[in-house]
Parts: C-alpha cells; sequence; structure tokens
C-alpha cells in the first residue's frame, strides 16, 4: 500500500511542507536543470525552490533539446551557477544591467558535470560561483566540506547577493522543517551514529 502524497509538494501528505514555502518574487529568474535521478530524492531541495519563487522554472533531464528556447529569455542574460576556472564570484554588483537568468543544475556533482558535459550550449554559458558563506544547513548527508551547500541553499545565497536588499531566507524555512522531519523519522540516535 502506498502512501498519500501531496500533489504539490510531493512529499507524503502527514508531512506537507506547503504551508512553509513562501511565495518569493525576484528580479533573478531562476532555471533549474534537474537530473531525472534527483526527482523523487526524498530531500529533493530544487522543487522547494521552484515552488518557493515566483520567477522559477525546474526541467527534469539529461538532454534539453529546448534548451535554446530556456536560455534566451528576452530581458535577461543567462549565467550558469557553476564552479569553475573561468567563474566569476558573486558579489553585490556582479551582472549586467540586464536581470540575471541564473541557470542551476541539479544533482550530484558528478550528475550535475554528467548534465554540462551532455549539453554543451549549458557548458558555454559564463559562470558564476559562490563566494564564502554560511555552512550548509544540510545535516543529513556526507559532504566534502560546511561550504558545499544543497541547490536551494545555493539558490538562495546567490539571490541574496544578486537581487540585494531582498531577503530569500524564508526559503529556507521548507528545507529546515524536511531535515528536521527525516531526522525525526530516523531517529535521534541513528542520526549521530550516522551524521555527525
Amino acid at each position: 500500500m502506498s502512501r498519500v502524497c501531496c500533489e504539490r509538494c510531493r512529499r507524503p501528505a502527514s508531512h506537507c511542507l506547503c504551508s512553509l514555502i513562501p511565495q518569493l518574487d525576484s528580479r533573478t529568474r531562476v532555471l533549474v536543470l534537474q537530473h531525472p535521478s534527483e526527482v523523487d530524492h526524498a530531500l529533493n531541495t530544487a522543487r522547494l525552490a521552484a515552488l518557493g519563487l515566483c520567477n522559477a522554472q525546474l526541467e527534469v533531464g539529461e538532454v534539453f533539446g529546448n534548451l535554446p528556447g530556456l536560455l534566451n529569455q528576452p530581458g535577461y542574460q543567462a549565467r550558469l551557477l557553476f564552479p569553475g576556472e573561468e567563474a566569476e564570484v558573486l558579489t553585490p554588483g556582479t551582472g549586467t544591467t540586464l536581470p540575471t537568468l541564473l541557470v542551476v543544475p541539479d544533482g550530484t556533482w558528478r550528475k550535475a558535470r554528467k548534465l554540462l558535459h551532455l549539453n554543451p550550449m549549458l557548458a558555454a554559458l559564463p559562470r558564476i560561483t559562490l563566494g564564502q558563506g554560511a555552512a550548509s544547513r544540510y545535516r543529513l548527508r556526507k559532504a566534502p566540506g560546511p561550504e558545499a551547500l544543497s541547490t536551494l541553499e545555493s539558490i538562495v545565497q546567490a539571490l541574496n547577493v544578486l537581487d540585494a536588499p531582498c531577503d530569500f531566507n524564508p526559503l529556507l524555512r521548507p528545507f529546515e522543517a524536511l531535515i528536521e522531519g527525516q531526522i525525526a523519522a530516523m531517529g535521534e540516535e541513528t542520526f549521530r551514529r550516522n551524521h555527525t
């Protein structure tokens, strides 16, 4: 017997996050390109970002045949949020006179690099990367370091710079509830043994 899930946030109905998801407007448009392996992941933070931002779009796939149309949004300059040698560190004032179309690959680092490899137009975009910021709140995963952020945390940090002085931290409320719910479900002892 399968559990009843919320159609919107795709969480079990008993753990629906919809009441915590804000509806925030932004000058920056966000395009999340999600690897298919992330869609049914219990901690799908990209979906939370897309639901909480009025000016966001979530596309799922490995090869995006519609990429030219997705990237060529009138009035926006597309920039890829991904590290690299040529990546410009995001600071206040980064960008152009045009609003940014923030393109964010979603998946493990290996899957995100695969998305860039399979979509050369994506890999050719000017890159921006996050500067030193807050440590990740994603306490449920093994990460290479405290600065390794989830997709949602990366988007929040980028928007807080690109659209300053607007505050996008309310997007983290459902994320924090999701993390707390997962910890409660596994039990404090299991959490401590496996994640601390």
